[in-house]
């Protein structure tokens, strides 16, 4: 995709589907980063959002992607890009991820600052994401359930790809999703970390509606038949 098409694609709200509704995510941090672009190509058509990996060295001992990669990844696709920005001071960035082309933020509530960062990606007009790491209690996230757009409940410790999954985070995932409900409020729960189809099974069951998964869709060589497997996977465990 190229020329004024590509370009138009910045700045326009991409649509994150309904909220509570089931949604597959691949990772970008298990993709070839020599080829992203072919690589987010190949889960284009299954792919319900792009989950977008940054991580600043500081909050997680890694680096990854800025807002130039999402900039140029964005003049090649039209999904909903979920960026998770694992930083120390996203609010530095979050209206260069915004101009990049970035539909949706979430920041960590272990770094602070949670109302103002809220405030700043609502005035951004970008979608409000919140994320907890797996030892952070329900307790921390509970007071800004009514505020955010995304719920995101970290089932491994973040910083890289290919770790396995948490279980012991499902019961948080399940309170989560209690008080969701009980609220009336319209917001996604997002797991992510060691998603594959038999965990994206038991992630759904616990309540998560939107499954993070990389090494299980960019590890495999048909990865957009992966994607649907942990879609069919997670619609199985859902209610009848």
């Amino acid at each position: 995709m190229s020329g004024p098409v590509a370009r138009s694609l910045v700045g326009v709200a991409r649509d994150p589907g309904e909220p509570g509704t089931l949604k597959v995510a691949p990772s970008l941090l298990s993709a070839d980063f020599g080829g992203l672009a072919a690589a987010v190509g190949e889960v284009a058509s299954v792919a319900d959002w792009l989950h977008v990996d940054v991580m600043d060295g500081h909050f997680v001992p890694n680096l990854t992607i800025g807002p130039p990669v999402v900039a140029s990844l964005r003049r090649h696709s039209g999904l909903y890009f979920d960026c998770h920005l694992m930083m120390t001071e996203p609010g530095r960035y979050l209206e260069a991820f915004r101009d990049a082309g970035a539909d949706g933020c979430t920041v960590h509530v272990e770094i602070g600052g949670t109302d103002e960062l809220i405030e700043a990606m609502r005035a951004l007009g970008l979608r409000a994401g919140l994320a907890a790491n797996p030892d952070t209690p329900f307790e921390a996230i509970e007071p800004y359930l009514d505020r955010v757009d995304v719920v995101l409940c970290m089932t491994v410790f973040p910083g890289f790809g290919g770790q396995a999954f948490m279980a012991e985070v499902l019961p948080k995932v399940a309170r989560v999703r209690r008080a969701l409900d009980a609220g009336g409020l319209a917001a996604d729960l997002e797991v992510d970390g060691g998603i594959d189809p038999h965990t994206a099974s038991e992630a759904a069951a616990a309540g998560a509606n939107v499954l993070v998964a990389g090494s299980a869709i960019f590890g495999s060589r048909r990865p957009w038949e992966a994607t649907e497997a942990i879609r069919a996977a997670a619609r199985a465990a859902l209610p009848a």
